[in-house]
């Protein structure tokens, strides 16, 4: 893995966790693969954190920023609503064909966790709700009615996270394109 020249240490550390689990997930990445990638001590890592729960939790919330900013971007906000769904699905069409593509990591994250309690498992509860309410705003701009414009957002975020899973599950790299015609029949008139 080639890391990009970060000079923070806990930078470092939160960078190279989020590739680590993202590439080999939260039970194969152990912290002594941690210390070794990043260059930082096991000392300093529990200096930072004290457990490897909220390293991968901290990790995930820096992942959540960048992934939302990131979508929100694509999101294309000005535009009619028919043409910002289309613009979100095929964003993920583009990430979907990446080399890296590894799927959710929050969905790969929940995963890997049995409590729905425990903090990752929050982490990637909190980014669904993020993400749910940057499609209700999307959908609020355009002007839908409530309650109808919940019920699209939830339908949205399914077929979102539906064709993030296929893609990865199956090889499916056109899932988003197929999710993006699914949701343009949910659209009104």
């Amino acid at each position: 893995m080639i890391l990009p020249i970060l000079t923070d240490t806990r930078a470092r550390l939160l960078f190279t966790t989020e590739l680590l689990i993202y590439e080999s997930g939260i039970a194969c990445t152990g912290i002594d693969r941690i210390v070794k990638e990043s260059g930082v001590s096991r000392k300093t890592v529990y200096r930072y954190f004290q457990t490897k729960e909220a390293l991968i939790a901290a990790a995930l919330t820096q992942r959540d920023e960048r992934w939302m900013a990131w979508f929100e971007a694509v999101s294309l906000s000005g535009m009619p609503l028919p043409m910002r769904i289309q613009a979100m699905f095929d964003a993920l069409g583009t990430w979907f064909n990446t080399p890296d593509f590894r799927g959710c990591a929050f969905i790969n994250a929940a995963g890997e966790t049995g409590d729905a309690e425990d903090v990752i498992r929050q982490v990637a509860k909190a980014h669904k709700l993020r993400l749910l309410r940057h499609l209700r705003q999307v959908i609020k701009e355009a002007g839908l009615a409530q309650p109808p414009a919940d019920e699209l957002a939830e339908q949205l975020l399914i077929l979102i996270d539906g064709a993030i899973t296929v893609a990865l599950v199956t090889d499916n790299r056109a899932a988003a394109a197929q999710a993006a015609r699914i949701a343009a029949t949910l659209l009104p008139n």
